[in-house]
């Protein structure tokens, strides 16, 4: 992944503002804090999720996204099972692998993993799973 410039952040970060990416954020910020009291859902927990939400929706991890969506369909549709790794890998690319490569390869779609189910038990415990 390349590595953006100091301008390229802060053409993006014009263009957020330009585009009421703020004033967006308060408004959806204020309706979820007003659901999840409703719910007893403390206020400081989902201030906590959406800004880790939103902090990553501006860092533009697309990649991450795409991966939370596959293991969230997985968790939805069959809970937590044995052989998630085995069915989120890449097989074409695992294969051509050398050994250390796919160890490596493991471990770090094990930690994405384990940080999909970690950030899909907190969407259910505040109720915005979707």
């Amino acid at each position: 992944m390349e590595e953006k410039t100091l301008k390229q952040y802060a053409k993006e970060a014009k263009l957020r503002l330009k585009n009421g990416f703020w004033q967006n954020y308060h408004k959806d910020l204020g309706e979820k804090i007003e659901k999840a009291s409703e719910a007893g859902v403390a206020p400081s927990k989902v201030k906590e999720y959406y800004t880790y939400v939103v902090s990553e929706n501006i860092k533009n991890r697309k990649d991450d996204e795409e991966f939370y969506l596959k293991v969230k369909k997985i968790l939805d549709e069959e809970g937590e099972i044995s052989d998630a790794i085995g069915r989120l890998t890449d097989k074409p690319a695992f294969n051509k692998m050398t050994y250390a490569e796919r160890q490596k390869y493991t471990l770090t779609l094990s930690e994405r993993y384990l940080k999909a189910v970690e950030r899909y038990r907190e969407e259910k415990a505040l109720m915005f799973a979707n």
